[in-house]
């Protein structure tokens, strides 16, 4: 439950809050501090960033891998922002497109507001903003470990475009200014279209013939904008045989992604293949 993670007054009004917004239709699992301490006209504008981190259940990334992946997500986010998380594989019974966390953080007061604000209450505020951090920190480190926990190769189809062009749908309801996405997946569509992977090996693609398939299908997303960020191209657990991934199947297959995030209002950043050395920017 969350209101037995963290004890401070203001916070543990917070979640009370919280889950009353989510009852009422509102989609925040972070606590509100400024709403527990009745002071929502004081609270300071989001920074317009938001953070969508995407993972694909079909991947089976190693516990190393989804430590980065982690961090990379805490390196990045700031107060302020807003943190999306989805999960996705294939229509399947319980395996289903979901966004297991929603939520955005708040930032501390400054400048002449901060000082019209009595100590004790101010002091208050700080307290629960800095549990409001570690709340986020470990509630959605929580969810990104199940949905991490939840991949499996008996899966056999993986929705990647539907799953792009449905998060493209969300984020035209969510204003902001600046949009990170952070895709952790092998990017091997395996679907109705089409497939990359076949007999447990990396088809070679031809980028140029796979990009018309999508223009045919209508199956390019609109990612308003959106920094891309690849973590897990193209990786094969190590079980597999015949797991072994050229370089001109790596290339043929970032090129194609590329060239389809181009086209889907966005801008592939870094492509980690499987690691992702590049922080969120």
């Amino acid at each position: 439950m969350r209101r037995g993670i963290l004890t401070g007054g203001l916070l543990l009004c917070a979640c009370l809050a919280a889950e009353a917004a989510l009852a009422a239709g509102e989609r925040n699992d972070i606590p509100s501090c400024y709403d527990a301490a009745k002071m929502s006209e004081a609270r300071p504008a989001g920074t317009g960033r938001e953070l969508i981190v995407v993972i694909d259940e079909t991947l089976q990334l190693p516990k190393e891998l989804q430590e980065s992946a982690y961090q990379h997500v805490l390196r990045f986010v700031q107060p302020g922002d807003s943190v999306r998380l989805y999960q996705f594989s294939a229509y399947l019974a319980g395996r289903y497109f979901s966004m297991p966390f929603a939520g955005q953080l708040e930032r501390p007061l400054t400048g002449k507001t901060r000082d019209s604000i009595a100590m004790n209450l101010l002091k208050q505020l700080d307290t629960c903003l800095t549990q409001q951090q570690g709340f986020f920190r470990k509630t959605f480190g929580q969810q990104m470990l199940k949905s991490f926990g939840s991949a499996s190769t008996d899966i056999a189809r993986s929705e990647i475009f539907s799953a792009l062009k449905q998060i493209g749908n969300d984020a035209g309801g969510h204003e902001a200014g600046e949009r990170v996405l952070l895709l952790v997946s092998d990017m091997l569509e395996n679907s109705d279209f089409g497939s990359f992977y076949s007999n447990n090996r990396i088809r070679d693609i031809k980028p140029e013939d796979e990009l018309g398939k999508v223009e045919k299908q209508a199956l390019f997303a609109d990612l308003r904008g959106a920094r891309v960020f690849v973590l897990g191209a193209g990786l094969v657990p190590h079980e597999v045989k015949h797991g072994y991934r050229s370089g001109k199947t790596m290339q043929a297959l970032e090129t194609f992604w590329h060239e389809y995030f181009a086209r889907s209002n966005a801008s592939l950043e870094a492509f980690g293949a499987p690691s992702l050395t590049t922080d969120l920017h």
